[in-house]
């Protein structure tokens, strides 16, 4: 009995070993930049898409921001349109704002808003509470009151963090004093949090940090550099995110929109011009493309993470 009592009690170890090293895999869901148009050309296809991501079931889905076109009015109704869609989701959405949802809405089709004063009701209306939107949300550890779209949370020891980078160069608009005011202020504050983001990473010995956010950071991209003076992504993603990505040497993905295509690559460089081999970007699909790009997590797999379009089967009726 005591020899097979050792027998058991040397099985019941290994399998616990076995256990706590085995390989996690997932996946999460990433889209944005839709939807944008009148109501019955782009909702119909939306809701479809919607209805696919929660048939899947993945852990959670991000929307990297601009969840209406630049010419769709900044209202109320539509902010609360948007909010209703990203509560349809089944599994969590945690969602990172973009340009057309505030900085742009000064434009005559949008409704000639205020900025700042959208932005402060997207924040009102978004992140008021710390927790995802969707029908199962989980917590989110939010940087602070006066920034509280910038978020993170864990999962199988990787880090996901949103920052608030958005299109149109960011908000740095230099013929503006309140712009770039506002510009200077939100970019401290990505900063602080992008440091913040790789002081965690270490402390909880991650496999990988994921960062979401709306911006094409090459959007001001020069033949003479990718981050010129004049651009809005220079201090907070040049000389930021790319040196201490590089620097932390494990795997980072940077999550995007803006552009409206579907682009898996590692296009950033150190400032000696090398590139960053353990920085992946993806860029979602966009409208017209309604459609979504799925990311599968193994932790077994060196490369931690492979990407495949969910392709959106609407047909018009």
């Amino acid at each position: 009995m005591r020899g097979a009592a050792r027998w058991l009690a040397c099985w019941a170890t290994a399998t616990l070993m076995l256990a706590a090293h085995a390989g996690e895999r997932f996946e999460f869901v990433a889209i944005g930049d839709m939807p944008y148009g009148p109501k019955d050309k782009s909702y119909p296809p939306y809701e479809h898409l919607i209805g696919q991501i929660n048939a899947l079931q993945p852990a959670f889905t991000f929307h990297v921001g601009d969840f209406k076109s630049g010419a769709t009015p900044c209202t109320d109704a539509e902010f609360d349109a948007q909010l209703g869609f990203f509560n349809r989701f089944d599994p969590a959405l945690v969602y990172t704002p973009g340009d057309n949802e505030w900085t742009d809405c000064h434009r005559m089709l949008a409704g000639s808003y205020d900025p700042q004063e959208r932005l402060a009701r997207l924040r009102q209306m978004f992140f008021a509470e710390p927790r995802a939107l969707g029908r199962r949300p989980f917590p989110l550890e939010r940087q602070s009151a006066a920034y509280p779209e910038n978020a993170r949370f864990s999962r199988a020891g990787i880090l996901f963090v949103t920052l608030h980078i958005v299109g149109s160069n960011n908000n740095f608009e230099t013929r503006e004093l309140k712009a770039v005011e506002e510009f200077k202020a939100r970019d401290a504050a990505n900063i602080a949090w992008i440091r913040a983001a790789f002081e965690r990473a270490r402390g909880m010995n991650a496999r990988a940090v994921v960062f979401a956010l709306q911006a094409d950071p090459f959007e001001t991209r020069m033949p003479w550099g990718d981050f010129p003076p004049h651009s809005g992504f220079t201090t907070s993603i040049g000389e930021t995110l790319v040196p201490m990505a590089q620097a932390w040497g494990r795997p980072v993905l940077f999550i995007h929109g803006d552009s409206h295509r579907f682009v898996v690559d590692r296009p950033f460089k150190n400032d000696k011009g090398e590139p960053v081999h353990n920085l992946v970007r993806l860029e979602v699909f966009g409208a017209p493309d309604v459609h979504a790009v799925r990311v599968k997590v193994d932790t077994d797999d060196p490369g931690l993470f492979s990407f495949a379009p969910l392709l959106n089967t609407f047909v018009w009726p």
